[in-house]
C-alpha cells in the first residue's frame, strides 16, 4: 500500500449561502458538498444528523426511444438526444420511478411502440466499463418507441455519450423531441 505524504488533509470551511456554494460546485465539476454543523463534533461510527452529504446532479431533457419490459409494465427507459437528424443512445434508466408512476408512464408509452430501433448508434459492440452500453444481445429485450416523448432526467456525469447514474424526474410535454440535444 503506498504511503501518502498527507494521509489526512483538512479543507477550509466554505463560507457563503447554499445557492453560491452550489454554483461553485457545478462550475468546478464537483460531485457535491459534505456539510457539518459548526457546533457539532465528529463521532466515529455514529449517524447523528450533524453531517449531510448533498449531491449536485446535472440534468436535462432526453427523448424516450424505448423501454425494457417487466412483468407488470417496464423495467427501464431507453433514452437519447439528437445530433442533427440522428437519435443517439445515452442510457437505460431504472431510477426515479414509483410503482404508480410506472403504471401511468407505461400507458403513455404503449401507443408509441414500433418495430424499428430509433437510435443511430445501436447496437454497441460492448457493454462498457459501467454496463451502460446496449449490445445486440441486450437489444433483444427492448421495445422500441417512435421518438416523440420527452422527459427530464438528472444524472451524475457524462461518460462519452452515456450518462452515469441517470434518474427520471418528470415528463416534458412542452418540448419538441427533435430539438432535444446534448446540453452539457
Amino acid at each position: 500500500m503506498p504511503k501518502l505524504a498527507e494521509p489526512i488533509r483538512l479543507s477550509p470551511a466554505l463560507e457563503g449561502n447554499m445557492k453560491e456554494l452550489i454554483v461553485v460546485v457545478k462550475e468546478s465539476g464537483l460531485e457535491g458538498l459534505v456539510a457539518k454543523r459548526k457546533d457539532n463534533i465528529y463521532e466515529p461510527g455514529l449517524r447523528t444528523g450533524a453531517w449531510r452529504k448533498m449531491r449536485v446532479n446535472l440534468g436535462q431533457k432526453f427523448v424516450i426511444g424505448g423501454y425494457t419490459p417487466s412483468a407488470k409494465n417496464f423495467d427501464t427507459m431507453v433514452i437519447g438526444y439528437y445530433e442533427g437528424k440522428k437519435l443517439i443512445y445515452s442510457a437505460r434508466v431504472r431510477n426515479g420511478f414509483t410503482p404508480e408512476t410506472r403504471v401511468k408512464l407505461f400507458k403513455l408509452l404503449k401507443p408509441y411502440e414500433t418495430d424499428t430501433c430509433p437510435f443511430a448508434n445501436l447496437p454497441e459492440l460492448k457493454s462498457g466499463r459501467w454496463g451502460a452500453g446496449l449490445t445486440a444481445a441486450k437489444m433483444k429485450d427492448c421495445r422500441w418507441l417512435d421518438p416523440a416523448l420527452v422527459a427530464q432526467f438528472e444524472f451524475l456525469e457524462w461518460s462519452g455519450s452515456h450518462l452515469r447514474h441517470p434518474h427520471f424526474m418528470a415528463m416534458r410535454d412542452d418540448k419538441d423531441a427533435r430539438k432535444v440535444v446534448k446540453e452539457l
